[in-house]
């Protein structure tokens, strides 16, 4: 039986740096070669970054993917890495196309690529195309109809097929997975940006089990790593085996190659190059496209042994805080920032992003501003205080009550409107210092209050990024226990103060003000708005889930009502299975109402 020992490349690239993507795919395949490896596999539209959108309507990007890519083939040959078999994604086009209404006009392809002896052997592109969620890949991808299967050559225990498909052809019936077995491919490698969110990995497991069963195939996942936007990759690329054996799983949230010996059925000899039909069970048509590779120099009889197969894996809250620490770092980082700025007040919410951010970037890189008012109490200020000791990350101090009486000496407002207005103080401070000084401006409201409209515009909601925006209420109470807990685990300081936590929330806008005074009790809440937003149950269908009727009501209202508040909001790191952002689009003007409800917007 032959072995063959491939490598996962788990890396981090960044939308539309050609250029700084392709000197990735260089260098570890590089880090590959020198561990005796043969083939290489990178995620899903490596080359360019994940995911493009808009640009891959653009022919200009189209052209220079595709030029990068046989320069990268070329590159790589003269290196000296021409005999190692890369496999990465890139974006394509269908050629030939002829012009149809719906169609996009670049005729953009999620394509994959087979990289060897200089050449770029062979291209497929993505099936199935997701159209749900965050994905909009009917608007920029033409599907793909071709399954390349290429042959490694032989090492003495025979020659090897290898099949290729792209992340959604796994999670769809039919299609790639059905042909591989048509084809009695040995291997299926999957390239993915499989976006992140709370306990999709053992989804992920699963379903490369099924798939692996159905393909009758070793299937070799690798997913991509980093933060792009709303979207945080995780990595957790694996390898399993038709009969469902995990052989490797690599880290969550970090880079790594994860290099394996597999043992893999010989090709047939009798099966040549060349083109077959297949049916992918799915209504569609599919070619197998055959190629074999020519002969490659021997691995060096000193390569590095595979090394490690499996990474520890993250506790449910370390998983998350990982993906939000991921997401605020690269942020950052990819769009040419070297640190944030954002207001302290002493509350859970921004303590939590405080921490969040000084893990992502380092306290030396934090700054933070406390903004007291006449509302403001002693605790506040000093839990603020105890914070920035505790971290080390830059304070300053600026009262606002002289700035909000020169507006209301003018403006003369009261009720919400002045409480409103001590926020849009804050807001214009924090902004004022931002563009000064050149930082990100974070900011600190979390997923229950953007449900429930209960923050002000041009005030609190006033910034670049929201690390916590995806995270109830309740979920933040628990990764600020969890982050104190491992610090003392680690014998470090806890970084949030205890006060911080335990005290009853308050926005502190107006005398001995409590959330609580606004919002239902935060348990109760956050669990209606995860049925409503994110499961999408209507008002009859959450009394029938247990939950209060005129709560119901009430809730219903204040989510409906606040959707323009949530699209001036900035982006945030997806953690849910339905964030405010690109899972959720709700019209702002908009005369439905619930049935049921008793209340108008």
């Amino acid at each position: 039986m032959p072995k063959l020992r491939i490598a996962l490349a788990q890396v981090n690239s960044t939308v539309g740096d050609l250029t700084g993507n392709a000197q990735t795919i260089v260098e570890w395949t590089r880090l590959a070669a020198d561990r005796g490896t043969r083939l290489v596999l990178f995620p899903e539209m490596m080359l360019t970054g994940y995911p493009v959108e808009d640009l891959a309507l653009r022919a200009s990007f189209v052209d220079a993917s595709i030029s990068m890519l046989y320069d990268l083939a070329g590159r790589l040959a003269a290196e000296g890495l021409g005999g190692v078999a890369v496999v990465t994604g890139y974006l394509g086009r269908e050629t030939g196309m002829a012009p149809r209404a719906g169609q996009p006009v670049s005729g953009a392809q999620n394509g994959s690529a087979l990289l060897y002896a200089g050449e770029v052997v062979v291209t497929s592109a993505k099936h199935h195309l997701p159209n749900y969620g965050v994905f909009d890949e009917y608007r920029y991808f033409v599907p793909g109809n071709t399954l390349p299967v290429f042959r490694l050559p032989d090492t003495g225990a025979g020659a090897v097929d290898v099949a290729i498909a792209i992340c959604e052809d796994l999670w769809q019936d039919g299609g790639p997975v059905a042909v591989t077995r048509q084809a009695a491919a040995g291997l299926l490698v999957v390239p993915n940006a499989s976006p992140y969110e709370r306990g999709k990995d053992g989804a992920r497991l699963e379903l490369c089990v099924n798939r692996a069963a159905e393909a009758g195939a070793t299937l070799a996942y690798v997913n991509m790593m980093g933060g792009q936007d709303e979207l945080v990759f995780d990595g957790d690329s694996m390898i399993v085996t038709a009969g469902g054996e995990l052989l490797a799983r690599g880290p969550q949230f970090a880079e790594a190659l994860v290099v394996t010996d597999l043992d893999l059925p010989a090709a047939d000899p009798a099966v040549l190059p060349g083109d077959t039909p297949a049916d992918p069970c799915d209504g569609t048509q599919m070619t197998i496209h055959r190629v074999a590779l020519p002969p490659a120099p021997a691995s060096p009889a000193d390569a590095a042994p595979p090394g490690q197969h499996f990474w520890p894996r993250l506790s449910p809250m370390a998983e998350v805080y990982a993906a939000l620490v991921t997401a605020v770092r690269d942020y950052v980082a990819k769009n040419g920032f070297a640190s944030a700025i954002l207001a302290l007040s002493g509350g859970i919410d921004s303590a939590l992003t405080a921490t969040i951010a000084a893990d992502a970037i380092g306290p030396q890189n934090v700054h933070v501003v406390l903004m007291p008012s006449r509302h403001s109490s002693e605790h506040s200020v000093g839990d603020a205080e105890d914070l920035v000791k505790r971290q080390g990350v830059h304070a300053r101090t600026v009262p606002i009550q002289p700035m909000v009486d020169a507006f209301q000496a003018e403006l003369d407002l009261t009720g919400l409107a002045a409480e409103n207005l001590q926020a849009r103080v804050r807001g214009v401070i924090l902004m004022g210092l931002s563009n000064a000084e050149g930082h990100l401006a974070l900011t600190t409201g979390n997923k229950s209050e953007l449900a429930t409209g209960y923050s002000t515009l041009y005030g609190d909601s006033a910034g670049g990024f929201g690390p916590i925006k995806d995270v109830p209420k309740t979920l933040v109470w628990d990764l600020a226990r969890w982050r104190n807990t491992e610090a003392a685990r680690r014998g470090e300081t806890p970084p949030i103060p205890e006060n911080s936590i335990n005290k009853p929330p308050s926005a502190e806008l107006s005398p001995g003000q409590l959330d609580s005074d606004s919002l239902p009790d935060y348990q109760v809440l956050d669990a209606i708005l995860d049925d409503y937003v994110v499961k999408d149950l209507g008002p009859a269908e959450l009394v029938a889930a247990g939950h209060d009727p005129a709560l119901v009501d009430r809730v219903v209202a204040m989510v409906d009502r606040a959707e323009y508040k949530r699209r001036q909001y900035p982006p945030g790191p997806k953690i849910t299975p339905r964030n405010f952002g690109r899972d959720r689009r709700l019209p702002i003007t908009n005369w439905w109402r619930e049935p049921g409800r008793s209340q108008p917007c």
